[in-house]
């Protein structure tokens, strides 16, 4: 891949993106042509919608892409042929979240509704860990330091899991429909987004309330920025901000010092499925099911900087690690803007 850039302001991004080049990575085992339909959730179980879910490995070196079809593959970004790429088999049924462990850079956990965590080397090919029996699980997220990680299922609980034991360490049954959840960087606090709007804040690994409200220290102390359910939910890099997505189509940014709700992206057409934020943390970008295309907006500002057309929807967005380079579903399709493929 090109070297890592350096950071570039919101004036001078629109023509640097705009000269960057996309790249499609097609897999011609997997299934196509199940429309646009939404990605499934739990209030969304009769939808599908072919690629799930995206992840970038720690150094920007590998994306893997899981799939409705059962689909788990691991593609070399520099490298778009299939052939170069490594397919994991093993799920029974839909692949909902895939994502690599945060310090090591072969290791790749998936989350399938089967109600089976595999965790793999991807060097190998080889299932090094699996927790099996629990539940329709849909989502997923590493603790920082990669000791733990926590996966949610349909029922509303969460299980605290350890990529080298067979069964949960711990579980949590939440009294509210839970969505996605992220981790601070400090790995003290876990994040849960809820049907509610609301985003609960908790003590990581006890799942306590870390704030309650002064005038009422009987209530926690939760973030309410969605008229409908918040379904996503990012951490920017430099942890300044917390990013929540709604079905509102409302990106809602968090100050993280005082948890207020600094100002809303509202240019998003249908619900907010993602969230990612560029390596230094300047760039944000919202992945839906509906539309054709992708807006990118200046974080400290709101401001948006970047409108990219699309062949259909994008439910999924992941900045690279490291660089201006941005990985997306199109249309059930891995396409990756910024790679510089099959260099010589």
């Amino acid at each position: 891949m090109a070297r890592p850039r350096q950071h570039i302001s919101k004036d001078r991004f629109s023509s640097h993106f705009s000269a960057l080049r996309t790249q499609a990575y097609h897999d011609p085992g997997s299934s196509r042509g199940v429309g646009f339909q939404s990605m499934t959730l739990k209030f969304a179980d009769d939808q599908v919608h072919s690629l799930r879910s995206i992840a970038w490995n720690p150094l920007g070196t590998l994306i893997a892409a899981g799939s409705a079809d059962k689909t788990l593959r691991v593609w070399n970004p520099d490298r778009p042929n299939v052939k170069y790429s490594t397919e994991l088999k093993g799920h029974l049924a839909p692949i909902e979240k895939v994502a690599f462990n945060p310090v090591k850079d072969a290791e790749l956990c998936s989350v399938s509704s089967d109600g089976a965590v595999k965790f793999w080397d991807v060097r190998t090919k080889a299932v090094i860990n699996e927790v099996k029996g629990l539940g329709d699980a849909f989502t997923l997220a590493w603790a920082p330091d990669g000791e733990s990680l926590v996966v949610g299922n349909k029922a509303d609980n969460i299980f605290v899991l350890s990529p080298t034991q067979s069964t949960p360490i711990a579980s949590h049954q939440q009294n509210v429909q839970t969505n996605q959840m992220t981790f601070c960087w400090g790995g003290k606090k876990i994040f849960l987004t809820t049907g509610e709007g609301s985003v609960k804040i908790l003590s990581y690994p006890e799942f306590k309330p870390i704030f309650h409200l002064s005038y009422d220290p009987t209530t926690p102390f939760t973030l309410n920025g969605h008229t409908s359910s918040c379904i996503s939910i990012e951490m920017q890099p430099t942890a300044r901000w917390l990013a929540t997505g709604g079905s509102d189509s409302i990106i809602a940014m968090w100050d993280t010092t005082d948890w207020i709700c600094q100002r809303t992206l509202i240019d998003m057409t249908g619900p907010v499925r993602s969230i990612s934020f560029s390596f230094d943390g300047s760039f944000i970008v919202g992945g839906s099911d509906e539309g054709s295309g992708l807006e990118i907006a200046h974080a400290e500002t709101g401001e948006y900087v970047h409108s990219m057309k699309t062949a259909g929807p994008c439910p999924i967005v992941a900045w690279h690690p490291t660089r201006y380079c941005l990985a997306y579903a199109d249309v059930g399709t891995l396409k990756i803007i910024g790679v510089d493929p099959e260099r010589r």
